[in-house]
């Protein structure tokens, strides 16, 4: 399912680099402060018998507070069944590489965003994870804490007379904090590290 998601997101950089352009001035004035949005990584709900369906769910909100800082909130809900520091490869998703069962998770995360030229940014997340781990008959046996710092390093394109934007990036999670990782859930991710490398594929609406 990962795979096809990344797949999905790299046609989606490739065809806004080719065919866009961006960002604001650095006299403009005019900028729109506030912007709700959310990630194409959403797409992964609708791929045909996944037997890993995401269920995922994400809403960001921010504030521009000069046109080159950026604050904001996001909330995001999922479900994942693969160890967490697993890359993407032959090993992503393999059978016999999972979790036994999913963790449900819930993370509200603070960010802030640098523009450093046109449209080109920086930005780092902290997302603190409420998760909820399930065995695999569905059978609730434990609960746990994940903090993830993510760092993203990418470009927005504006659509619209600057109304809608596409912010592909490549980005790193690392989680410093893990806690209350059942044990048969242990000792499927120890082998792997404690940070991951992902796109970021956010959109959104500015007003």
């Amino acid at each position: 399912m990962q795979k096809k998601i990344f797949f999905i997101g790299l046609v989606l950089l490739l065809t806004g680099t080719f065919q866009l352009k961006a960002q604001h001035a650095k006299t403009d004035s005019s900028y729109r402060r506030w912007f709700v949005g959310s990630s194409f990584y959403m797409l992964g709900n609708f791929i045909p018998d996944d037997p890993n369906r995401p269920e995922y769910v994400q809403l960001n909100v921010g504030y521009r507070i000069t046109p080159k800082d950026v604050v904001s909130f996001r909330f995001k809900r999922s479900i994942y069944s693969w160890p967490l520091g697993i890359p993407f490869g032959p090993s992503f998703d393999a059978p016999g590489l999972n979790y036994p069962g999913h963790a449900r998770i819930l993370a509200p995360t603070v960010g802030y965003q640098r523009f450093w030229w046109k449209g080109a940014y920086t930005s780092v997340y902290a997302l603190n994870v409420f998760e909820k781990y399930m065995d695999e008959n569905n059978k609730k046996i434990g609960n746990g804490y994940t903090l993830y710092l993510d760092f993203y390093l990418g470009y927005q394109f504006k659509f619209f007379k600057d109304r809608f934007f596409f912010e592909p990036a490549i980005g790193i999670s690392y989680w410093p904090v893990r806690t209350n990782v059942p044990e048969s859930f242990k000792a499927v991710e120890q082998k792997w590290n404690n940070y991951f490398i992902q796109p970021g594929l956010d959109f959104g609406f500015k007003f």
